[in-house]
């Protein structure tokens, strides 16, 4: 018995997974497929694309891989299929080439084709643009990204930024040996790209500042992050999502700094909604520090996206939240500002919990269920609108390559995001779907033990 293998049973034997309700997340622990209930599941193909890695997986819902796509680079956020079969993905520029490393930062977008050929790409890494997380192709074939762009402490200071909140900030990465300096101030920008890499459309958040209910306030620094005012650094927005609605010509945004999820009308530029935190804006209670969320909703979400009966679902990090750091699925009405449906766990963190400090995603499924990503463990799973856990997953996929169990000195499994399509997608018309192989080859399949464990 390997050592690894040897690891992951000691770990489940310490375990009471319920069977129907939870989702197994934990420090150390087996990976691959822990729970598929195919008659309530949504059968269909996911993109993987761990962080850790220069590939992206195409896999089954038993971890079979059914395709895989190659790159030079890690993979940088999200990877996404398009109707063509072609998969368009973030990559991850090394650090010596790219200008500013804050979390999420990418530089680069790569399509490939289903064969592998890499068909287009577009490098936004300059002052006047750093692609980071968010990026969606338009209808009319075009390339919308969010991007920081660099700003000088000067104009920082001349836009009102008080100058006690932005002093000097050095970046440290274990990747690389050397902190590095950040110099100025990086709002974000949303991009709009045409084939051939020509900005076409743009918006900048450094054009609606202010302190008013459609404006970004310069000063708004969210005061309870243990390590002092979260946003009082360089990265002042973090806009980490964006997705355009073509039916009414809206980008909805998420800024993590914020805690707060906005719709901008793209011809005017206007914010027409904000949801999550209205001491952002001077209409609600800040937090009051440990225990106390005040007025406050979202706490570094990621993903909201556009549902087809006019909600809106994200998924709620719940990162330095007062009452305890823990996530959830939500999924709110715009026009009432309620949440209507969630699916969390407990406050206090157990292994039938999940929680990511960082990243993250939720997608609404074509059967009702939601697939959710929790990134910090590289844990993903799928859960019905009766909050019924029927697909858990644990990325295999290290730095170091396919493993049976995590440890504590694992890394790389990390993973943005997660999309399962459905088999009749587009992308899968005429293509070889069949196994070649699985995720974790040589790994036991857990299932069995983990099903055989007392429900509580």
């Amino acid at each position: 018995m390997n050592h690894c293998f040897a690891k992951a049973l000691i770990v489940l034997a310490a375990l009471a997974l319920p069977v129907t309700a939870r989702a197994y997340e934990a420090w150390r622990g087996p990976t691959g497929v822990l729970k598929h209930v195919p008659e309530k599941s949504f059968d269909g193909y996911t993109v993987l694309a761990p962080l850790g890695s220069t590939r992206t997986y195409l896999i089954d819902n038993d971890a079979n891989v059914v395709h895989t796509w190659e790159s030079q680079y890690r993979n940088g956020s999200s990877a996404v299929l398009l109707p063509n079969g072609h998969l368009l993905r973030g990559s991850t520029l090394p650090r010596d080439e790219i200008v500013i490393p804050f979390g999420g930062y990418a530089g680069l977008i790569e399509e490939f084709d289903w064969e592998g050929n890499k068909v287009w790409e577009l490098r936004v890494n300059s002052k006047k643009g750093v692609f980071h997380h968010g990026m969606q192709r338009l209808p009319n074939g075009n390339t919308l990204v969010t991007a920081w762009e660099y700003k000088t402490r000067e104009e920082a200071l001349a836009k009102g930024r008080n100058p006690e909140t932005l002093g000097p900030m050095s970046i440290s990465d274990p990747d690389w040996p050397v902190e590095t300096p950040v110099e100025g101030f990086w709002p974000d920008a949303i991009l709009e790209f045409d084939p051939q890499g020509k900005v076409v459309w743009e918006w900048h958040v450094w054009d609606h500042i202010g302190t008013g209910p459609d404006q970004w306030d310069i000063n708004y620094l969210a005061p309870y992050h243990v390590e002092g005012p979260y946003g009082a650094g360089p990265d002042w927005t973090h806009f980490n999502a964006l997705e355009y609605n073509p039916e009414t010509d809206q980008i909805l945004l998420s800024s993590n700094k914020f805690s707060e999820i906005y719709l901008i009308d793209k011809k005017s530029g206007k914010m027409v909604w904000r949801f999550g935190n209205p001491a952002a804006f001077g209409q609600g209670r800040a937090p009051g520090g440990r225990g106390d969320d005040g007025d406050q909703i979202l706490f570094g979400q990621h993903n909201p996206a556009f549902l087809p009966n006019g909600h809106i679902s994200v998924f709620d990090n719940g990162s330095y939240r007062p009452e305890g750091a823990r996530s959830r699925i939500v999924e709110i009405d715009p026009q009432t500002n309620r949440i209507v449906w969630e699916f969390a766990t407990a406050k206090v963190r157990t292994p039938n919990s999940f929680y990511t400090p960082f990243q993250g995603s939720a997608q609404l499924l074509p059967n009702g269920n939601y697939l959710a990503c929790s990134t910090l463990h590289g844990h993903l799973f799928e859960v019905t609108p009766d909050k019924e856990v029927v697909w858990d997953f644990v990325n295999p996929i290290s730095a170091k390559g396919p493993i049976c169990a995590i440890e504590d000195d694992t890394t790389g499994i990390w993973v943005h995001r997660a999309y399962r399509y459905a088999k009749d997608h587009p992308a899968f018309r005429g293509r070889d779907l069949s196994p070649k192989g699985r995720l974790n080859p040589g790994c036991p399949d857990f299932r069995p033990l983990l099903e055989a464990r007392p429900q509580f």
